[in-house]
């Protein structure tokens, strides 16, 4: 009994001895190879260096041995701005880091951004790209949802109209926004080729009726329904379906 007691004792006596001697490696590492430089790179239009440092400080305040480079890289991709990273030590004393910056293609919804590729981030904030085209479409849909949008935006580019708003719901029914502020229905059945057909039209009509409409209604199997802006004047549409291209106003919309 009394050997037992022994052997469990120098066995407890052996692994403290050998935790206390890997305690004062490590804090002889620390003191002899500490980080000395942390060295990022990149072109930033967006992001901050010192948003990254921030994120670093407790990371790399450790010895050269010690720091670890999956943690440092994960806390690096987390930034918002950042849209990829790699990180390596650099005998003796620096850890190098290199970022490529996000870019925004178009807002996504009230809060967040898309990038041309459809990765949604979430900066600080998204005032300085309030003039971006906004894009709004079903959870976990939105590279989907991106794609057809840049359909759509070339569609209207064609016709020299500038596409500001574009949304899908949830029921997939489209409806865009132009930057004169005229909304367009789509509906969730042949939006494409019902848009085409409504563009086909606007060759008959002066700018002033297109400047004139606010809502237009593509929902219909063989045509659309206008809503016009208040105090529009009504137009001669004989005239216009004739091919004169001076309308006449009948009256005024109230």
């Amino acid at each position: 009994m009394t050997a037992a007691k022994f052997l469990l004792v120098a066995a407890l006596l052996a692994g403290v001895t050998w935790k206390y001697g890997l305690d004062a490696i490590n804090t002889r590492l620390v003191t002899a190879f500490p980080i000395k430089y942390v060295r990022t790179e990149g072109i930033f239009q967006y992001l901050r260096k010192d948003e990254i440092q921030t994120a670093l400080e407790p990371l790399v305040n450790t010895g050269f041995f010690d720091a670890d480079i999956q943690v440092i890289h994960a806390a690096v991709s987390t930034l918002p701005w950042v849209e990829s990273v790699t990180v390596k030590r650099v005998w003796p004393d620096v850890i190098d880091i290199k970022v490529h910056e996000r870019k925004p293609f178009v807002r996504w919804g009230e809060k967040s951004l898309i990038s041309k590729e459809g990765v949604i981030f979430t900066p600080k904030s998204i005032e300085p790209f309030e003039d971006l085209l906004v894009l709004t479409g079903p959870e976990q849909q939105q590279v989907k949802t991106l794609e057809i949008m840049k359909g759509v935006k070339t569609t209207l580019a064609d016709q020299s109209l500038e596409l500001a708003e574009f949304s899908i719901n949830n029921r997939w029914a489209w409806k865009i926004k132009l930057a004169n502020g005229l909304d367009i229905l789509l509906g969730r059945s042949e939006q494409l080729k019902k848009l085409q057909r409504f563009l086909k039209t606007l060759i008959v009509l002066q700018q002033e009726q297109i400047d004139a409409m606010e809502v237009v209604d593509l929902r219909y199997p063989n045509g659309y329904a206008v809503s016009w802006k208040a105090g529009t004047p009504e137009f001669d549409w004989k005239a216009i379906a004739s091919g004169n291209p001076q309308s006449t106003i009948t009256s005024t919309k109230r």
